[in-house]
């Protein structure tokens, strides 16, 4: 077997970059399952051959449709290929009569052929034109989620360049954050001050600043703290913001035993007052709520959350 040239060849900082999974899962899934099986430089640092990474882009898509990793990292391409399309075609079925899927409507369809174009000012216009018609939340819901679903599974199946990936992230990102630096300040009285975050190793920061979009839309206070906040820190700020709910984000990729571990403990730090949330879609999190956690399993539940927590008060 030939050796890949190092210079072709990803560290793991950017295959986490690439792949959207955390480093420690990359590392827990080298010594459990054998793969990946990166290569080491003259340091001993892991280098990844982009076959390998091919694969893992393949793996992050099933395991956001909700495989686990002990079922699908091991497997190898052609099988990968044949899961992810058995995910496509099913999302397929499940479209009523009549109704287009999402990768048909031609406002995704549009937005992938900017991404193809390559040009992110016209992107970033189409963005900025979608929010204005439609408002923010409906915007993240209708449109950013399932444009990203979509863009996922394009480069998982090899349509689309991962750098096409990150300039549509980019690009999202960048007109999140436009729009929520000129959204007029909430009205409401009872405003639920909030704390976001992702516990160390969870790097997708995309998804949690959509989360921030739909509290900020339901005129919530939050304090976004990016990704892969140490615990003790989480709480600091959550003392310093008066927090009312802190919420933690979590990837289909996350591990469900260190995630559990980790709720717990951050539940028990937290003051007794202060309401606990985690966003993930990860079945086996789903199936075994910690004591005094609330679970969202998408973002669309962000809303009647809120909506309870003020009539709780």
């Amino acid at each position: 077997m030939t050796s890949t040239p190092a210079q072709l060849m990803l560290n793991i900082a950017a295959v986490e970059r690439d792949t959207r999974i955390g480093k420690d899962a990359l590392r827990v899934w080298e010594r459990r399952y054998g793969f990946p099986n990166p290569q080491r430089d003259t340091n001993g640092e892991r280098l990844y051959p982009p076959e390998q990474v091919e694969r893992l882009r393949i793996v992050k898509r099933l395991l956001d449709a909700g495989h686990r990793p002990g079922r699908v990292v091991a497997l190898e391409l052609p099988e990968l290929h044949r899961l992810s399309e058995q995910i496509r075609e099913s999302e397929q079925a499940r479209v009523p009569p009549g109704h287009l899927s999402l990768g048909a409507m031609p406002e995704i369809e549009q937005i992938i052929r900017l991404v193809k174009n390559h040009d992110p000012v016209p992107l970033r216009r189409r963005f900025a034109q979608i929010i204005l018609r439609i408002g923010l939340a409906r915007f993240v819901l209708d449109v950013a989620i399932p444009l990203m679903q979509e863009i996922g599974q394009a480069w998982a199946s090899g349509e689309l360049h991962i750098f096409e990936e990150h300039l549509c992230s980019e690009v999202l990102e960048t007109s999140l954050r436009s729009a929520l630096a000129g959204a007029p300040d909430p009205t409401s009285a009872n405003r639920p001050r909030v704390v976001m975050s992702t516990f160390p190793g969870e790097s997708h920061g995309l998804g949690l600043l959509m989360a921030e979009t739909l509290f900020m839309v339901e005129g919530c206070t939050c304090m976004n703290l990016g990704t892969q906040t140490p615990l003790h820190d989480i709480i600091n700020a959550a003392r310093a913001h008066r927090a009312d709910i802190v919420a933690i984000s979590f990837s289909a990729a996350a591990n469900p035993v260190q995630a559990h571990d980790a709720l717990v403990e951050l539940r028990a730090m937290l003051n007794p007052v202060v309401q606990l949330w985690a966003g993930t879609s990860h079945p086996t999190l789903l199936r075994r709520t910690p004591d005094g956690v609330q679970l969202l399993s998408n973002l669309g539940h962000i809303a009647e959350n809120v909506l309870r927590w003020r009539q709780q008060q």
